[in-house]
């Protein structure tokens, strides 16, 4: 026991007296760490407690991994907790893959269990070293920033993990010395079961095969990178110190960001969505970069904004920064390409191909530079449309043609070229801006958000 827990952190260890909650499937693994923990506890006057979640997705199989750690628990004196939930229909209710789901729902009940236990206990998982080396070159091919590099944390968020510089191989012969009985799940055998699977079982020992110290040497390097994102870190809050932060609104000046390195630039955005309270899950490096794309590209004066998760929206206005969560007011916004814009009840996106419904426009002409904007209609403004005959009519009179009331007509989103009204949703494309049938285009894609949302339903 000593062997394997000496190069585990002793903090991330049960302290004196103190419960402890161990995730067990019943695999080698956790059945490993288990008997470590149990040893553990019991020198040093503590309990640890066996959780197992049924995930229901193997059949018999998955209760027969549940009776396996149940019996082994009671003829070792461990107090036994499970759980069980519908994977597959949050999966399809979220649109999550089996694996996130199963994640969500297992680390749910372990939460539950632990709190149950008091508020110093701790959840253990049997991670090791093997599992870390492969969630590094997972995060790697998947595509990911230097925090995706650095591995999983011996703790975060309540979860230990002191197996992290075990490996498989050491873990298999404690298994062996100390007779530990275990349960395989069929599907772990099978490469083509999951990506992960294929990993471990395709990848990595080819991997070994080049270098035995494969799995040691992506750790190391894990660990090293783990040093450079902490400072990452530290430099982007120091740089954020002073933004302004009200309720529902943080802001941040264009120079901060310019001042700042450019791995630094996307943690002091991610700090801006901690402070406004939101966190930062789901948001990606795309998002990032938009935002960054918002502050070089928009025109001196001019506001352009980006939906964003969580409710939250970007507008960038005057060399401010500004991350919100209150309702947006319609005031004319400038359209960067590729940057969704929610105005109204409609989320607009400037394309440069025709794409679901919207406005096509037709491209710059040489000497042309000119930006768009969405906005309501200016009072008197005009269009000029085929129906028209040349002549041009008020957005007023064309909306009382289509009988649109005047609530409806100021909700419609307008779009301007250059400050010239070019185009108006539901009424048409000026033709001095109209782009022909089949050829390149501007497209202002307009979607409501309703249908959307309808949609993922």
């Amino acid at each position: 026991m000593e062997e394997l827990l000496s190069r585990c952190p002793r903090w991330v260890l049960p302290a004196r007296g103190r419960p402890a909650l161990c995730a067990v499937s019943g695999g080698l693994d956790s059945m490993c760490l288990l008997d470590l923990l149990d040893r553990w506890c019991r020198e040093r006057q503590g309990r640890v407690a066996a959780a197992h979640f049924n995930h229901r997705l193997r059949g018999a199989e998955s209760d027969r991994d549940e009776a396996f750690v149940r019996d082994w628990c009671a003829a070792h004196d461990i107090p036994f907790v499970s759980g069980s939930g519908d994977v597959r229909g949050l999966a399809e209710r979220e649109g999550l893959s089996l694996e996130e789901a199963a994640r969500m729902l297992r680390y749910g009940f372990l939460r539950r269990e632990a709190e149950k236990l008091g508020k110093y206990a701790k959840i253990y998982t049997a991670h090791h070293a093997d599992d870390n080396a492969e969630t590094i070159l997972f995060n790697l091919v998947r595509g990911t920033g230097v925090a995706g590099l650095t591995g999983m944390a011996y703790q975060q968020s309540g979860i230990c993990r002191p197996l992290l510089d075990v490996t498989r191989e050491e873990l298999a012969a404690y298994a062996a010395a100390h007779h530990i009985p275990h349960v395989e799940d069929s599907t772990n055998g099978d490469p083509d079961a999951a990506a992960r699977n294929y990993l471990r079982l395709e990848v990595m020992p080819r991997l070994k095969q080049i270098n035995p110290r494969a799995v040691e040497h992506i750790n190391g390097a894990g660990r090293r990178l783990r040093v450079v994102d902490r400072s990452l870190e530290e430099e982007a809050a120091r740089r954020t110190a002073h933004v302004e932060v009200r309720e529902g609104r943080v802001t941040l000046s264009k120079r901060a960001l310019a001042e700042a390195p450019d791995a630094v630039r996307p943690r002091m955005l991610l700090r801006l969505f901690d402070l406004l309270g939101v966190g930062r899950r789901d948001i990606t490096a795309a998002h990032l970069n938009a935002i960054l794309y918002l502050t070089r590209n928009t025109l001196w004066g001019r506001e352009s904004r980006l939906d964003l998760p969580h409710g939250v929206t970007a507008r960038f206005c005057r060399d401010w920064l500004m991350l919100e969560t209150r309702p947006q007011l319609l005031t004319e916004v400038q359209l960067l390409p590729g940057c969704p814009v929610i105005w109204g009840d409609c989320r607009i996106t400037l394309l440069d191909h025709r794409e679901g419904e919207g406005l096509a426009l037709r491209p710059w002409q040489q000497g042309e530079r000119m930006g768009l904007t969405v906005g309501p209609a200016a009072p008197g403004d005009r269009l000029c449309l085929p129906e028209t005959h040349g002549g041009g009519r008020s957005v007023k009179r064309l909306c009382l043609d289509r009988r649109l009331s005047l609530s409806e007509r100021d909700r419609l989103p307008a779009i301007y070229a250059g400050g010239t009204l070019a185009a108006v949703w539901r009424l048409g494309v000026d033709e001095a801006f109209s782009a022909p049938a089949g050829e390149p285009c501007r497209f202002v894609q307009i979607t409501k958000i309703e249908k959307e949302r309808e949609h993922e339903k």
